[in-house]
C-alpha cells in the first residue's frame, strides 16, 4: 500500500532494556525483523559514541541480516564516520550528541558548525551514502544544510510533541506551524523532507498530513507500545494512523 510517506522504526530502545542487565536479550535485530513483517519501511538505529544501548555488533548484523534500508544516526565524529563507512548503510543521518542527555535534545546547529560538518557530508556523499541532518525547523539551518550538501533534512518534533502533552494548544499550533513552513521551504529548496522525535499515536497525525514530508523515524513510542501490545501490532496501528492522515489531508 502506498502512502506517500515511508516509517523507519527506531530499535534503539529494545537495546536499551537489553543492556539494562546484559546478555542478549532482547535482541534489537529481532526487533527489526518483527517491525519489517508489520510494514516499517526502514530501520533506524543510533550508534551513540557511549554505546548505551545500539552497540558495534548490533550494527554490523542489521547490514548484514535485514532487507530493509538501514538510516545510521551518529555523531559527526571520525569514529563514527569510519563506521559508517565501513558498513555502508542506505542512509546516515548526523544528529548532535551529549553524553549527560537522555536524549536527543534539539537539532543540529549546522549553520554555527559547517565548517565541521561538511567534511563529514563530504565523505558520506562520496561513498554513495545518503546524508540527512537532524535539525530544527528553522530556514537558516535549512538553507544551510543545502549549501553543505545534503540530500535530506529531518526535522525535530519535539518540541511540538511535549508542547501537545502540556496541553498548550497556543504552543503546539506554533511549533506545528513552523514545521509546516520549514518542510514547504526544504521541498523548495530541493531537499528531502523527514520528520521525528517525540511522536505518538495522538500527535503524528498532523505531521504526517504535511504533503511534502516523505519519512517519518519513530521509535521510543513504538518500543514502548510493544510492551503492551506487541511490536507488530504497535507498527500495523502506527502506519494507519499514517494512511488515515494522508488520506484525509488529500480528501
Amino acid at each position: 500500500m502506498t502512502i506517500g510517506v515511508r516509517l523507519g522504526v527506531n530499535i534503539d530502545h529494545v537495546a536499551t532494556i537489553r543492556n539494562a542487565r546484559g546478555g542478549l536479550h532482547p535482541d534489537p535485530v529481532r526487533a527489526a525483523r518483527q517491525a519489517a513483517e508489520a510494514g516499517a519501511d526502514g530501520i533506524t538505529a543510533h550508534l551513540r559514541e557511549d554505546r548505551r544501548h545500539i552497540g558495534d555488533k548490533d550494527i554490523e548484523r542489521l547490514a548484514a541480516e535485514i532487507d530493509l534500508p538501514l538510516n545510521l544516526e551518529m555523531a559527526a565524529t571520525d569514529e563514527m564516520l569510519a563506521i559508517a563507512l565501513a558498513h555502508k548503510p542506505h542512509a546516515c543521518c548526523l544528529v548532535p550528541e551529549k553524553r549527560e542527555e537522555r536524549t536527543t535534545e534539539g537539532g543540529l546547529d549546522v549553520a554555527g558548525q559547517h565548517q565541521l560538518i561538511a567534511p563529514f557530508v563530504d565523505r558520506l556523499n562520496a561513498a554513495g551514502i545518503r546524508v540527512s541532518l537532524f535539525i530544527e525547523a528553522d530556514p537558516v539551518q535549512i538553507a544551510v544544510a543545502e549549501a553543505i550538501g545534503a540530500s535530506v533534512v529531518e526535522f525535530h518534533t519535539g518540541a511540538y510533541c511535549e508542547a501537545f502533552i502540556e496541553g498548550d494548544q497556543e504552543k503546539t499550533a506554533d511549533y506545528l506551524r513552523r514545521i509546516r513552513e520549514a518542510c514547504a521551504l526544504a521541498d523548495e529548496r530541493g531537499l528531502e523532507v523527514h520528520a521525528g522525535h517525540g511522536l505518538t499515536y495522538d500527535t503524528v497525525k498532523p505531521v504526517a498530513a504535511i504533503s511534502q514530508v516523505k519519512e517519518l523515524n519513530i521509535g521510543h513510542f513504538l518500543i514502548g507500545e510493544a510492551i503492551f501490545r506487541g511490536l507488530r501490532e504497535a507498527v500495523t496501528t502506527m502506519r494507519g494512523l499514517i494512511a488515515d492522515a494522508r488520506s484525509e489531508a488529500a480528501a
